[in-house]
């Protein structure tokens, strides 16, 4: 592919001997999502991507159980965070990232589609004048391509929707952070089927991460546990991808992917805590603001999903 960010991440991983990431991962179970904090060994300087917020549906509370291991880490190796960083807005749990921001300091960051899901669901949700859906919400919006540094850690920002018109990938050295884009190989690849998805455009997404050196490292956001393994696991590479994923190994065609995953998608249940998530994750993981009683409330619309 003639793609000057791919070509340029694909150079960043050739070179990456030198600046190899220190990753560390914390898998919070009720949500099967895996958030991973990444630092550079000389600077310590840190990203944390995907962080979780723990809410509990029946009883509408919230707390920082899940974040508590990924705050405590950060403190014990001393580590400095610059970024927050959001694959996309997730579906599946809520984003800690204010929680953490306000405790590390640091920026809230996702992809500059996010603009896109924030007029969907900012309808949906009946958003009012306080909800700007122009993604100033967030600290700062990724454009495809875009690089940064975290340390002296390079980081290329790939734009890869399909899940989502947001879905963002991020390759720090050696290293990818995919995202819902696909999962490990013998679970396959994301739903389609959210507003603004796509079968066809993920699959292309997924070649255009496949198209990275072999040897890559892949991280997921999520593991589910496939029938036949019986521990969770949440890293392969670009290699075993492309001969072992049941969706998207070598050999399947563009059409034969959308078949199957449009087929798969009409037997999935919508995710059970997408409601909450998306009004929040949507607004860079703050809650909406409170009402003329000091109550924040989160709103389920009926019959619309």
């Amino acid at each position: 592919m003639s793609d000057a960010a791919l070509a340029r991440a694909s150079a960043q991983i050739a070179a990456a001997q030198k600046g190899v990431p220190i990753i560390r991962a914390f898998f919070d179970a009720p949500t099967f999502t895996v958030t991973y904090v990444v630092h550079d060994p000389e600077t310590r300087r840190a990203a944390v991507i995907d962080s979780v917020l723990t809410y509990d549906p029946a009883s509408g509370r919230t707390s920082a159980d899940a974040a508590e291991p990924v705050l405590a880490y950060v403190r014990e190796q001393a580590l400095t965070v610059d970024w927050h960083l959001e694959t996309h807005a997730h579906a599946d749990h809520l984003s800690a990232a204010p929680y953490l921001q306000k405790q590390l300091g640091g920026q809230i960051a996702i992809g500059a589609h996010i603009c896109a899901v924030q007029k969907t669901f900012g309808a949906l949700f009946n958003a009012g004048a306080d909800f700007a859906r122009d993604g100033s919400d967030f600290d700062h919006l990724w454009a495809d391509g875009d690089s940064f540094s975290i340390g002296n850690l390079s980081v290329t920002v790939l734009h890869v929707p399909g899940h989502t018109p947001a879905c963002v990938a991020y390759v720090i050295g050696d290293a990818v952070f995919v995202g819902d884009t696909m999962f490990m190989p013998d679970y396959g690849t994301a739903r389609a089927d959210f507003p603004g998805g796509d079968a066809r455009t993920l699959f292309r997404s997924l070649r255009r991460i496949l198209e990275l050196p072999p040897e890559t490292r892949l991280f997921m956001c999520h593991d589910y546990l496939p029938e036949g393994r019986s521990h969770y696991v949440w890293q392969t590479t670009v290699a075993e991808q492309r001969r072992a994923n049941v969706h998207a190994h070598d050999g399947m065609s563009e059409d034969d992917f959308v078949a199957m995953r449009e087929a798969r998608d009409r037997t999935l249940a919508i995710p059970r805590l997408i409601l909450p998530s998306v009004q929040v994750n949507m607004r860079a993981g703050h809650l909406p603001p409170a009402e003329d009683n000091g109550v924040v409330y989160l709103k389920i619309p009926v019959d619309q999903l």
